[in-house]
């Protein structure tokens, strides 16, 4: 039975966060449940995506084994009850339905903010996973690859992934901006609800000296875990500001946290620059009459986001063209791929021929007549195939190829040819 590419998701558009938080997968189980499918269902090439907003699987098999797979997963997280949650799970039953999922995916069509630059890099970590652990064959490189340069092409082509296109990822722009000068800016971010720990994942890859406080100091440290930021108790706030250049507060107040009286009660000798993300605000109104002081209110970031946003949405046709195009590439190949070894038989076949011919008659041949006759026949060979493989790849995008594969069988008794190891 001829594989097809299967997949399911369960995501932010299907799941509330703490069905995701307990489906989520982390790198080392992700490599223990793949060999684990692969072990019970004979699956040979699989990749799984699992970040804060989706948790999806993709399989080639000969079988659907959504159902199994996904109750599989739920008993590995600890999760008995697999029936409460099979309806939080999006299916793709189809190879056309499940490419075309993985190429929006990965281009950032489906992210939480729309082009969300940190997709791609999450979906080619999640191929090289399933690289290492030998379980991407022909069919997966090949269509990873294309995902590659369809994301190469929306990069360059479109505006899509242009400006910062959610509050938290324009407050760490804004940061980069205003501190482009400074050798490792100190950033200092106070308060870690939804968007403070938004906040925290956009920045974590920047070039910055970060430093996390919360009230609940065990938020600040779950939240610096595995990545390079420093936690900071918090109430010592006032000494923190004190040293950073950038203070992101998301403080829920009732009234300004950090005050113009403050600041200058520091007397700083650097530029202080305040991003204020809190509603209320967390920073006094008037906290610009301090001299080296700049703040910027969540005003200002929603519409650097929204403005962003807006032209991402508008180039959303553009990468639509660009995958359609791509999925149309990977699909004559992979139907070229289904006749591959019957063209490997054909070629084997002929070169079986010319060979047992050739030691028929090359006896009493010098070396150099031998040669030239080598030469003349793998020649003949070569021009004979070209029109039968040639016909093969037409008949693939037709979807016609079926009926000449089993004429070229019966021709050249190609079924009692060896199994080709290598596909071309």
């Amino acid at each position: 039975m001829q594989n097809q590419f299967i997949s399911f998701s369960l995501s932010y558009k299907t799941a509330p966060l703490a069905i995701r938080e307990q489906v989520a997968l982390n790198e080392e189980e992700i490599k223990n449940f793949s060999l684990t499918i692969r072990d019970l269902f004979g699956i040979q090439e699989t990749i799984i995506v699992s970040t804060c907003n989706r948790t999806e699987v993709y399989y080639a098999s000969g079988l659907n084994h959504n159902l199994a797979i996904i109750k599989l997963l739920l008993l590995q997280k600890g999760i008995t009850d697999s029936d409460n949650y099979f309806a939080y799970f999006q299916h793709f039953n189809t190879q056309s339905e499940a490419v075309q999922h993985l190429f929006e995916v990965a281009t950032g069509l489906h992210s939480k903010v729309v082009g969300d630059l940190q997709i791609p890099n999450q979906v080619k970590h999640a191929y090289q996973i399933s690289a290492d652990l030998g379980m991407a064959g022909p069919f997966l490189h090949r269509l990873m690859h294309t995902i590659f340069f369809a994301n190469k092409k929306v990069a360059q082509e479109t505006s899509f992934r242009d400006g910062a296109a959610s509050t938290s990822y324009a407050a760490v722009a804004l940061s980069e901006e205003i501190t482009q000068n400074i050798v490792l800016p100190k950033v200092l971010i106070l308060g870690l609800g939804e968007i403070g720990i938004d906040v925290c994942k956009n920045m974590a890859e920047k070039a910055f000296e970060v430093t996390v406080m919360n009230r609940t100091r065990a938020k600040a440290e779950k939240v610096a875990v595995g990545r390079n930021f420093r936690v900071a108790d918090f109430e010592n706030f006032k000494e923190e500001i004190k040293q950073a250049d950038v203070i992101i507060s998301s403080v829920k107040v009732d009234k300004p946290l950090i005050t113009k009286e403050m600041i200058e009660g520091m007397n700083a000798l650097t530029f202080k620059y305040f991003i204020d993300l809190s509603v209320p605000r967390s920073i006094e109104e008037n906290l610009e009459e301090v001299p080296g002081v700049l703040v910027y209110n969540i005003d200002t970031l929603r519409e650097r986001a929204d403005a962003a946003l807006a032209q991402r949405l508008a180039s959303i046709p553009h990468v639509e063209q660009i995958i359609a195009e791509s999925i149309v590439s990977f699909e004559d190949w992979s139907k070229e791929m289904v006749v591959s070894p019957t063209i490997n038989k054909l070629k084997n076949a002929l070169e079986q021929i010319r060979k047992d011919e050739m030691a028929r008659h090359l006896k009493g041949l010098s070396s150099e007549e031998s040669e030239k006759i080598e030469k003349i026949t793998m020649s003949i060979v070569q021009k004979i195939i070209k029109l039968p493989v040639l016909q093969l790849k037409a008949a693939c995008k037709r979807g016609e190829a079926e009926q000449l594969v089993e004429v070229l069988n019966g021709l050249f008794d190609l079924e009692s040819q060896p199994r080709p190891t290598d596909v071309h």
